[in-house]
């Protein structure tokens, strides 16, 4: 990203495709809601979970889109996901204990952890598991663990698990006195198949979400956790010493979020074209070995064909095309050189001018 950005501040052309975030803002109804708060409200400290009205429409918008209720009580806002998982690794887990996720995967569960002295256990997963975690690697580890973090869909793969391999973990997690962590922060960004919620399948479950992905709110800085009754005042403390709470204005603008369905479905929509237009385009430059994006906005390709530094590669396709990706090392440091990540969350034309580009690279 910063090569990308550098590039720009010389003036050149960058067709970002490395960015993890929508290229859209935040609804029109969200940024109405910002405006009477603004000129309405003195915006101080709120509660340390979220003011009310947030918690409601979060329990509502799991009532009516999972079938599933969620006492409000347990419903915890905060800064973005990335605030989630501080709490929650916090409230969760001690020194000293080990949990595990799949590998690739995102690189903030790695480094949070282990900046709170928790030892991250990675599973080496493959295209033959979606790239996702069975009960059989975790059976396989030679010590035990404290959590299993997942993600569906996924970061950088896009892969998703069903709701039977999400319960078989689950279930696994509960007969182990695991901690299950499930991150959902790109649940309404699916092709063809519902994401399932752990919410709805364990009562153990620490469950993330976040107003960034589906919602395209990125900057607002605001998320949620849907916690077990046991981590709530935990949680609870640890924000009033850590944050004091989520930014008021973006958590009584992300009220309006839950009404604006109809506009950030036709940014789901969008990204659906480009998605269909890079499966079909980049087999053609040679990019053929790629994980089913299911859902969230990445295609994660194998490029051991073409190289086995992904880092490099990126560096020359973008000073050779304007095209910026993002290399596999930042998701798996053991595999990562052989792999590398294009985000489909674009303007249209951008994805297509890429898919030109790379395959006029290639030949």
């Amino acid at each position: 990203m910063r090569a990308a950005f550098e590039r720009e501040r010389a003036g050149l052309e960058v067709l970002h495709l490395e960015v993890g975030q929508p290229s859209t803002g935040a609804p029109q109804g969200v940024i109405a809601a910002a405006q009477r708060a603004l000129t309405s409200d003195k915006l101080g400290y709120t509660d340390a979970l979220g003011i009310p009205p947030l918690r409601a429409a979060i329990a509502r918008w799991y009532r009516d889109r999972y079938g599933v209720e969620i006492p409000e009580s347990q419903i915890a806002v905060t800064v973005g996901s990335s605030g989630a998982f501080q709490l929650g690794f916090l409230a969760a887990f001690d020194p000293g204990d080990r949990v595990a996720m799949a590998s690739p995967s995102y690189p903030a569960y790695r480094h949070t952890l282990t900046a709170i002295g928790v030892e991250p256990v990675e599973i080496e997963a493959g295209p033959e598991t979606g790239f996702q975690p069975t009960v059989a690697m975790l059976e396989a580890l030679d010590k035990p663990i404290k959590g299993l973090i997942v993600a569906s869909p996924a970061n950088p793969t896009g892969t998703m698990l069903s709701r039977a391999q999400l319960t078989e973990l689950a279930n696994w997690c509960t007969r182990n006195g695991v901690r299950l962590v499930s991150d959902e922060i790109y649940h309404g960004l699916t092709y063809g198949t519902e994401a399932v919620t752990a919410a709805a399948i364990s009562l153990d479950a620490l469950v993330v979400n976040s107003f960034s992905k589906y919602f395209s709110m990125t900057g607002w800085r605001l998320g949620w956790m849907i916690l077990p009754e046991s981590l709530v005042r935990s949680v609870e403390c640890l924000a009033q010493n850590l944050f004091i709470s989520a930014p008021t204005l973006s958590q009584m603008a992300a009220v309006a979020a839950f009404d604006c369905t109809e506009e950030l479905d036709r940014h789901v929509a969008r990204y659906a074209r480009n998605r269909e237009l890079l499966l079909r385009e980049l087999p053609k430059a040679g990019f053929d070995r790629i994980a089913p994006a299911d859902g969230a906005f990445y295609i994660y390709a194998d490029v051991s064909a073409m190289t086995d530094d992904s880092e490099a590669f990126c560096k020359r396709l973008l000073a050779e095309t304007g095209i910026a990706a993002t290399p596999g090392i930042d998701f798996d440091p053991a595999r990562g050189r052989r792999f590398m990540r294009f985000s489909f969350a674009g303007a249209e034309e951008t994805i297509a001018e890429a898919a030109r580009r790379l395959i006029a690279w290639k030949r």
